[in-house]
This record gives C-alpha cells, structure tokens and sequence, in this order.
C-alpha cells in the first residue's frame, strides 16, 4: 500500500494550468509527512509534449493517456479511465482542481471508488497520517476542517490559493503510457465553442475587475475592461450585473456563479451581497470603489475607495498605464 499522490493534471487547449503545478507543489509538501512520490496523469489528445514540462516540477511519474477519443472532456470516458488508472496505482491522495471539468469529475469518480470527497479546498495539512483538509461552508460564513476516513483521500483544490513550484529543468520524470478504454459512452462532445475575445479565464486570474449594479448599463462595462487590458486581468460581475442582462453568466462570481481567488480584486460599484462575497472573499487584496460608505463590501475590503466610479476607474486606468510605460 502506497503512500503516493495522484494530481490529476488540468489541461485546456493543450495547455497545462496553472493550478496543475499549485497541486504538484502542495503534493511535494505532503509527501515530505506522509512519504511516497508525487505522480501525474496526464489526459487528453495531444498532451504527450506536456510530460516533459511536468517532469521539470519533482514529479517522479507521469500516467499518459494519449488518446483522439479524449480530445473533448467527455465524463463517462474521462471517468472511467481515471477509475481504472486510481484502482491499479492505489494511491493514497488522488488531488483535482476544482475547476468546472475537475468539479464534475470528482464526485463521479468519488462515487465509483465508493470514497468521500472534500470539495473546493483552500488548504490541507498532515495530522496523524492523514489529510486535514480546510474548505468555506455556509457560502464562505465558516471553515470545516475535513478529515477523510477512506483510502485514496480524495479532493479538489481551488486554483490560486497554494504557490506553484519553481521549475527545474534538469529534473524529468518517468512516463508511463496507460491504455485508454472509455467503455461504453452514450454522450459524446462534437464541439467546443469559445467565447470570442475571452480574457484570462476567472477561476485562474491573478488579478479581477468586477462589476455591479452601480455600472447602471452594459455600455459601461468598456470602462471596466480597458482597466482589465491593462492589468492582464479578468472581468467579473455580480448576479446582479448578469440577472439585468449586462454581462454573460460566465462572468459571475458568487455563490451560484464562480468561487475566485485572485491577488487582487476590484469590486466596481458592487454592494457586496452575501452571495457575492461567498464567491470573492478569499482574495488576497479586495479593492471596493462605492459611493455608498455602508456598502456591505467595505467591511472585507482592504482598501475602499467612497467616490463615483466613473471618476475613478478612469484615473486608474491612466495610472497604471503610466506606471507600465515606465517600468
């Protein structure tokens, strides 16, 4: 019986994230407690080019599931051969992003291997040879410290909230080609349609400039993205901001939109609803720009700036631009 650590790698476009080499990084810490290697797996079409970039970060194996049929995220295949790779290996930690495709994955594997799932973690320790894992309950009111009775100990880690390892270029891993037997699977993906001009994606973002209801229109919603051309960052808004039409579903962050965890996050005209702050509260440094001085997001906000956006936001934009041209 091992005492290895599975990541199970997120690749997008045949491009390793970022939040691949934060769990490779906590992995590292882990079995400095627990012993045993950390071991990727690597899935998709295409992806063999990406062993070596992950051999660079102390991975000691690298499960290869080369394939065509796993070109587009499909669950019932996906699942499967990551069920049958986790039976095989036997690992003692199995760690998944919690991304849309890694929240989606989990629990069905979770549910097949007949084990618990820790979900959205933010961050995990060794007591007594097992993992204490820390996640947000009750919509980021509280922190339950999980511990996981069963064998492998199963989670997925929020991206941005463990540091990524420096690369070594010296260092390789071993790569292991696995077979790919999807098993019967009645729903296939015949193509994946992407949002014409998309930023960073929100989820990864080091840095987020959001929206609210004081943006009044999506005609101002330009103001919040030439601020975001200029950082590198994301655009977000709250449920109120998309429920009024003005921006897409895919830009919301709160409890029923996306859970970030960026370096930094803007908060434009955004009240602060407890279902919004579920979704942003974990960001490092939270900037709040309200003209309402009891607005709610003022009381988590690093920095508050009590002024009219529409002033602010563009002073800032030309700061910062100055700021790049001189650096």
């Amino acid at each position: 019986m091992s005492n290895d650590i599975l990541i199970v790698a997120e690749v997008r476009e045949g491009e390793l994230k970022k939040v691949t080499l934060e769990m490779i990084g906590k992995g590292a810490e882990i079995t400095q407690a627990l012993g045993g290697a950390v071991n990727v797996v690597l899935m998709g079409s295409g992806v063999s080019p990406l062993a070596d970039t992950v051999g660079h970060y102390g991975v000691q194996k690298v499960y290869l599931a080369d394939d065509p049929v796993l070109e587009n995220y499909a669950p019932e295949g996906y699942t499967k051969v990551l069920t049958d790779l986790i039976k095989e290996t036997d690992p003692a930690v199995v760690l998944l992003a919690a991304s849309t495709r890694g929240k989606d994955l989990a629990p069905r594997v979770a549910a097949r291997l007949a084990v618990g799932l820790a979900s959205d973690c933010t961050d995990i320790e060794v007591q007594d040879g097992r993992l204490l894992i820390t996640r947000p309950i009750y919509a980021g009111k509280a922190l339950a410290k999980v511990v996981e009775e069963t064998r492998p100990q199963m989670a997925t880690v929020r991206p941005n909230v463990f540091p990524a390892p420096e690369p070594d270029t010296s260092s390789t891993a071993e790569v292991e080609n696995i077979s790919v037997d999807t098993g019967d699977v009645r729903a296939k993906v015949i193509e994946m349609l992407k949002e014409a001009g998309e930023r960073v994606e929100l989820t990864e973002a080091d840095i987020i400039v959001s929206g609210g209801r004081g943006m009044k229109g999506p005609e101002n919603f330009p103001l919040l993205e030439e601020l975001a051309d200029v950082l590198g960052a994301a655009v977000g808004a709250s449920r109120a901001a998309v429920d009024a039409g003005w921006v897409d579903h895919s830009h919301q962050v709160g409890q029923t939109g996306k859970v970030v965890t960026p370096t930094l996050y803007i908060a434009c005209g955004i009240s602060g609803a407890i279902q919004h702050l579920a979704g942003m509260k974990t960001s490092k440094y939270i900037v709040a720009i309200n003209k309402d001085p009891e607005a709610p997001i003022f009381k988590v906000a690093d920095y508050g700036i009590v002024a009219d956006l529409f002033k602010v936001v563009p002073v800032l934009t030309e700061e910062f631009k100055k700021i790049k041209a001189e650096g």
